[in-house]
């Protein structure tokens, strides 16, 4: 049957499965457009926020730039999620700093390398799959913390400028709200540079631009080896700087991942994007870039505000970027900063989860899932460091359940006076949290000499609960008594016949 059907199938010439393989920006001129578009923007976004994290790590404009434009061609072909950009970040800036400034640029770039080791390793290893424990109220506090940052981040800029930088601002968000209702066929925020560009140029007004924040590459990055001796010392020193980047890469890349996915509707394989991310980071480091990740900013742009969809947009993004740098340099250096500002704010307001803090939405919603919310939220801001904010708002979230899944467990008694015994009913699901208060909730000196404790409603999940068990018989056997433990399902059975009258020995 299976043969026939195989032979039965309609048999498709070369041209028409060639055009299966090929993208819907080959076939369609609209998704082609949107693309284009969103990389031209995108692109021109990422020329002052590299340039940024690049003086925060310590390294030239140029080492952030050539960052920006290898992990975005990179990853727009080897990564899990499209239209995600990658690019140099500030959280990964932060934990190399310490190294260029203590031991130089080529020791940082050796980092990167290994980092992006790191990376594939974990990939292959699957930490993709630990995103499945990241609670929803985390990710709704990782959304708006980012949003919190991206809005922080415009501050210094609007902070101590000549007056016509506040008008300018205003002008771009007005342009990118009204623009839309002409037409979504150009985006708002590229409508919105050029304009402000066009404005500040003509009438000679002296505003911060781009080329204030330092000089623009004039040349392609060269691949190379970083330049440092091959030793043991040399990956002892590099190596805690490489953990650290390539675990906040991923958990940057891996969450930014999810909210794409939600926000598009689709899948990603957050596996290939693990691994794709350490590829990125590996191909940047032989270019002598500073390494990056997934930038939240700038793909809430390319996905959200400009609509891209596809992996060409990611690829544009790198490529107009160094074409932007060495071609149009003199004119990408007379973009007023105001104009990028703009951009940014309209990006914070449209990436904040303003349902999630509406007070009906808080009315119905669970006190712990609150805390957890603001938990993130509080610690990613006060960090700067969405990672951490993560991590401390999925503990928290754990706990909250832990607790919550303890107080579940339940133990009640029925004593049968005719035939001496009495039947203990435990209820509920025996882990370390619940079975701590186990052994307190029997009565070891009035109970008759046979006891039974009935286990079909419960299930044992560690040694916690095994060494509870061991303990309730040790007590009970000292006053001469007999337990007899039933109704244990295949899981607990064989975790009490692997575990059980060795922990409470030990103990």
């Amino acid at each position: 049957m299976t043969g026939t059907s195989l032979l039965s199938a309609p048999v498709l010439s070369p041209a028409a499965r060639l055009r299966g393989l090929k993208p819907d920006w080959i076939s369609d001129p609209k998704v082609w457009r949107t693309e284009v578009l969103a990389g031209l923007v995108v692109a021109l976004a990422l020329v002052p926020e590299a340039i940024s994290f690049s003086i925060i790590a310590g390294v030239d404009p140029e080492i952030g730039l050539f960052a920006a434009f290898t992990m975005a061609v990179t990853i727009s072909i080897v990564g899990g999620r499209r239209a995600m950009i990658s690019a140099a970040t500030g959280a990964v800036a932060l934990v190399i700093a310490p190294l260029n400034r203590e031991h130089g640029l080529g020791y940082l770039v050796a980092a990167v390398i290994l980092a992006g080791v790191f990376q594939v390793v974990l990939g292959a290893l699957g930490v993709a799959r630990l995103m499945r424990f990241v609670p929803r109220s985390v990710m709704t506090g990782f959304v708006n913390a980012l949003a919190i940052l991206i809005f922080m981040a415009q501050v210094p800029e609007m902070t101590d400028v000549p007056w016509p930088v506040y008008p300018l601002v205003v002008g771009g968000l007005v342009l990118m709200v009204l623009f839309p209702r002409i037409t979504r066929v150009i985006p708002a925020p590229l409508v919105s540079i050029v304009i402000l560009t066009i404005v500040t140029v003509a009438a000679g007004i002296a505003v911060p631009t781009v080329g204030d924040k330092g000089e623009l590459p004039h040349a392609l990055p060269v691949p190379g080896l970083p330049d440092v001796p091959f030793t043991l010392d040399t990956l002892t020193t590099v190596a805690p700087y490489a953990l650290a980047m390539a675990l906040v890469g991923l958990m940057e890349s891996l969450m930014t991942a999810k909210l794409v996915d939600d926000i598009t509707d689709t899948h990603s394989d957050k596996t290939r994007e693990s691994i794709g991310q350490g590829v990125a980071n590996i191909v940047t480091g032989f270019f002598g870039g500073m390494g990056g990740c997934a930038m939240i900013g700038q793909t809430m742009i390319n996905v959200k505000v400009s609509g891209a969809r596809t992996r060409l947009s990611t690829f544009l993004a790198g490529a107009f970027l160094m074409v932007l740098c060495i071609v149009f340099g003199p004119v990408v250096s007379d973009i007023p900063m105001a104009a990028l500002v703009a951009v940014m704010v309209m990006v914070s307001f449209a990436t904040f989860d303003w349902h999630s803090v509406a007070p009906r939405t808080l009315r119905r919603m669970p006190a712990g899932e609150i805390l957890v919310m603001v938990v993130t939220v509080a610690v990613v801001v006060a960090t700067s460091n969405l990672a951490i904010g993560v991590v401390v708002g999925s503990v928290t979230a754990m706990v909250i359940f832990a607790r919550r899944v303890a107080h579940l467990a339940d133990v009640t008694s029925v004593t049968d006076p005719d035939s001496g015994q009495v039947v203990y009913s435990v209820t509920g699901e025996l882990f370390f949290a619940s079975s701590n208060d186990l052994v307190t909730r029997f009565d070891y000196a009035g109970d008759p000499d046979q006891v039974v404790i009935d286990l079909s409603a419960s299930h044992i999940w560690d040694a916690s609960s095994v060494a509870a068990l061991d303990a309730i018989e040790t007590k009970y056997a000292q006053r001469g008594k007999r337990v007899e433990i039933v109704g244990l399902n295949e899981h607990s059975t064989l975790m009490r016949e692997r575990l059980g009258g060795t922990l409470a020995k030990n103990h």
